[in-house]
């Protein structure tokens, strides 16, 4: 039984005339979504801390933000290093009772992986999954320009996911 959208082919139809649902732009489409793309859909929002803070703050910070990282950066706004809620557990682990009052400049990740807004968001998932990180600077032409988390990536590819199954049913019902 035909679905009930399916309508058969009438006089007056133009046979032969072909219809092309697919085309290599469309198929590659995710290949071509950049974190640029993401991070307009997200906003530029990017919540920074000083190294002489100390991890209390953080701590405050990040349960108000509701995030799971900043980034320590000095008066110009250059990073200088990333603090994440899982250095901060270590640090608790290592030093119970006496974490809070320590300085972020003392326990940031100094090595910062950072990305450009015209990368492939399938390639800046391989190195965040790869490199086991889940925040990531975005750098452009006038310095920081936005964070994206490997949460963002994966919810915007699975919008993506949603809707090429969206069209794909639409154009097999018709």
């Amino acid at each position: 039984m035909a679905p009930s959208s399916y309508q058969a082919p009438m006089r007056g139809d133009k046979a032969g005339e072909a219809t092309h649902s697919q085309t290599t732009g469309s198929n590659l489409s995710q290949s071509r979504a950049t974190v640029a793309t993401l991070l307009d859909a997200k906003g530029h929002d990017v919540i920074t801390v000083r190294p002489i803070d100390t991890i209390g703050t953080v701590v405050g910070v990040l349960r108000d933000k509701r995030i799971g990282a900043v980034l320590v950066v000095d008066e110009d706004h250059t990073i200088l290093g990333i603090l994440s809620e899982r250095d901060i557990v270590r640090r608790m682990a290592d030093t119970p009772g006496q974490t809070l009052p320590q300085l972020v400049g003392d326990l940031m990740t100094r090595d910062v992986q950072t990305c450009a807004p015209d990368e492939a968001l399938i390639v800046v998932l391989k190195r965040m999954t790869e490199g086991r990180f889940r925040h990531l600077p975005v750098i452009c032409d006038i310095g920081l320009c936005g964070i994206i988390t490997i949460g963002d990536v994966v919810h915007f590819r699975l919008k993506e996911l949603e809707y090429e199954a969206l069209q794909m049913k639409q154009m097999i019902v018709g």
